[in-house]
């Protein structure tokens, strides 16, 4: 499936935030986007987005790529220690 690290860090303003966007399959043969966010370092929030079907998850996924990459979020290299 699907997984999305994004950071956004800025010292002036000592931000250091994350973001993941993951597609998960449930048991059902659904799929669900599960999004979390937070503090670099600090525990996050978690939601969670069920879709009947896997093109509908990849879809939700993208749209919610776009909003944080036009928030100033950038794609992370490896997963952020939290």
């Amino acid at each position: 499936m699907t997984v999305v690290y994004l950071t956004r860090i800025d010292p002036a303003q000592n931000m250091a935030r994350f973001y993941v966007l993951d597609v998960q399959p449930t048991l059902f043969g659904e799929c669900t986007l599960v999004r979390e966010w937070g503090r670099i370092g600090r525990g996050g929030q978690v939601r969670q987005i069920h879709c009947p079907c896997l093109v509908e998850a990849d879809a939700m996924l993208k749209i919610q790529l776009k909003t944080k990459l036009r928030r100033g979020y950038v794609v992370a290299d490896k997963r952020i220690a939290r």
